[in-house]
């Protein structure tokens, strides 16, 4: 399989999972603005969420760019990601109809955790397989960021039980760490052309 074919069905997943998103939000009962701020939750979670999807595919995609060849390993470590992207809208849908309660925010989080170690996986399945002289692994360095990223998301996950606007704040922290996209890829592809 060629890497196009791998990009193109994660795009299309990823589409998807938005799309199912987009499709949970429901009209405000009323047609005034109390009616609309009562919904506040499920859009604040549904933008974090959207922001969140946004950076998986912005970042895969320049991940795959980076990517030689695929293998067998590498399209199974794509769809453990994939499976735990798709979880984002039912636990999105949760967290912004219990107004962000403690097991919902937690549970958000272990997903976002889950999709971040998978992520985790796929970049080192494919550095496994471009070897140590790649310009991937180059590229990623130590992923400081990446390990950054799941420590928060660890603690937040911790924290929901004890106060989830701080978890929720943590997931927060890491989109924004994360919303301008990740150049080390693009750098050093750019740079060996």
């Amino acid at each position: 399989m060629t890497k196009t074919r791998l990009e193109a069905f994660s795009d299309a997943v990823i589409a998807i999972i938005m799309t199912i998103m987009v499709l949970g939000l429901e009209a405000p009962a009323g047609a005034d603005w109390l009616a609309l701020r009562a919904l506040t939750p499920v859009f604040l979670t549904y933008a974090l969420s959207f922001a969140l999807l946004a950076i998986y595919w912005n970042n895969h995609h320049h991940l795959l760019h980076a990517t030689a060849h695929v293998d067998g390993a590498i399209l199974w470590a794509n769809m453990h990601l994939l499976f735990w992207l798709s979880l984002v809208p039912f636990v999105t849908a949760w967290v912004g109809a219990t107004h962000f309660a403690p097991v919902p925010t937690a549970v958000y989080g272990i997903v976002q955790l889950l999709s971040a170690l998978a992520y985790w996986v796929l970049v080192n399945t494919i550095v496994a397989r471009e070897g140590p002289h790649s310009a991937l692994r180059a590229a990623i360095g130590r992923d400081v960021k990446g390990k950054v990223s799941i420590l928060i998301y660890a603690a937040a996950v911790a924290l929901a039980f004890a106060n989830p606007g701080i978890a929720a704040a943590l997931y927060v922290v890491v989109a924004l760490m994360w919303l301008v996209p990740d150049r080390r890829i693009e750098t050093r592809m750019t740079g060996e052309r």
